[in-house]
Parts: structure tokens; C-alpha cells; sequence
């Protein structure tokens, strides 16, 4: 499988999200071979959509001769595209966000009723594409934090979209941590495992990486210095 891994945090490879998706891609080697690469978007020439929407109506050509050219030629060769990102106000980091309002060139300004809502037409061939979003806060829970940053993926990848959400995040840049980020790493590992063989995640195991490694009142405790950890 071609993956094509977008790393939206400006912290690049130490980014606490990151560990979670090196330990999923992992686990996806552990069931066959992949060609993967990994983008750290930080490091990408991507230049702000303008909403001239110009590409909607000229076969898919941008006004920007930036780095969203190949890009977006790699994005269409791949199989699986894998957004990496910690929650940022709610929702992706400012570049990864850059990124996304500019695949705009992917469709046109024709319109279709899709279930209850309205889409734009394609004008490239996305159908063979699946979609992952790995994203880590540091909040000790995922209630009230990651809604409006899955809704938004949702609405962008209806079809074949799965999502891993891990709260505490911090924890796995943190080595005196590792008698609980360890064995969630192998839980992601399994994870990934598990998608490269069968297309997806048994959803008790999906709940048991996206919840709490240590208890809430744990974990802010050691936030705010009442305890050391």
C-alpha cells in the first residue's frame, strides 16, 4: 500500500501525535510491506488559498506555483492518505489547514446532492483514496475537545475514513511515562496491524487507544505541578 503520511505538526518528528502514528505505520509493516513517506507540512511552500476558485474552472490549475503541485500529484498516486495532527483551538494546526483549503484544484464549482447535503463535483479521480486521522491533545479526556476536528474530517473524507483520537498526548515525549505509553503504543501497533490486514479497527480496541492512559484527575494534577509524576 502507497500511504502518504501529512505530519501537521510544526514540532515535525517530535511531534507527541507523531509516536502514535509511527507505532500504527509499524504495525501496518507487521502485516506486509508499504511504501510510505511522511510529509512534515511545516517544511512545504504552501501558499494561502485566495478563493479565486481560478483551478475550479481551468482543468485544476492553481494560481500559486508552489510546492502543492507535486503534492497534490502524490496524493492521487496514493492509496491511503494519513493526517497526523494535534489538536490545535479545536481543530488542525494553521499549515496543515493551508494544505487542506488548497485541494481545492481536486474538484470543480458544479455541485451534487450527496445524502442531505450538497458536494463539488471531482475533477480528479479520488475514489481509490482512503483516509486516516490520527490526532492527539493534551487534555486528560477526549470529551469536549476533539468533536468539531472529526466532524471537520468527516465532512472532508465521507467514504472511507478512520479516526484515532488519543487524549494525554504529552505523555509520550515524557520517557518517565512509559510504564503506560508503551503498552498503548502496542496497542496502536496492534491497531495498525489490524488495518493493513482487514480495512479496519475492531472498534473495542479503537476505544481502548482513544481513552485515558492514566486517571483525568491524574494527569491534570501533574499539569498544574500539584504532584510530581
Amino acid at each position: 500500500m502507497k500511504i502518504l503520511v501529512f505530519n501537521g505538526s510544526p514540532k515535525r518528528e517530535k511531534s507527541d501525535t507523531m509516536h502514535i502514528t509511527r507505532a500504527f505505520l509499524e504495525g501496518m509493516k507487521d502485516a506486509s510491506p508499504q511504501d510510505i513517506h511522511i510529509v512534515d507540512i511545516i517544511d512545504k511552500h504552501i501558499e494561502f488559498c485566495t478563493g479565486c476558485f481560478i483551478c475550479k474552472r481551468n482543468g485544476g490549475e492553481c494560481i500559486h506555483n508552489d510546492d502543492m503541485r507535486s503534492l497534490l500529484s502524490e496524493v492521487l498516486e496514493s492509496d491511503l492518505l494519513l493526517f497526523s495532527y494535534p489538536l490545535y483551538a479545536y481543530g488542525m494546526p494553521a499549515p496543515l489547514k493551508a494544505f487542506i483549503d488548497r485541494t481545492m484544484p481536486l474538484s470543480t464549482m458544479a455541485m451534487k446532492k450527496q445524502g442531505d447535503r450538497y458536494v463539488h463535483v471531482g475533477q480528479a479521480d479520488c475514489s481509490h483514496l482512503r483516509y486516516m486521522m490520527i490526532c492527539g491533545c493534551g487534555f486528560p479526556n477526549s470529551r469536549q475537545n476533539f468533536e468539531p476536528a472529526v466532524e471537520q474530517f468527516r465532512l472532508m473524507f465521507p467514504n472511507d475514513h478512520t479516526i484515532i483520537t488519543v487524549p494525554e498526548s504529552p505523555m509520550f515525549n515524557a520517557p518517565e511515562a512509559a510504564e503506560v505509553t508503551l503498552p498503548r503504543l502496542a496497542l496502536v501497533r496492534q491497531a495498525g496491524k489490524q488495518y493493513a490486514e482487514n480495512g479496519a479497527i475492531d472498534e473495542h480496541l479503537l476505544a481502548e487507544i482513544c481513552s485515558p492512559m492514566i486517571p483525568e484527575e491524574v494527569y491534570s494534577a501533574i499539569c498544574n505541578g500539584e504532584i510530581t509524576p
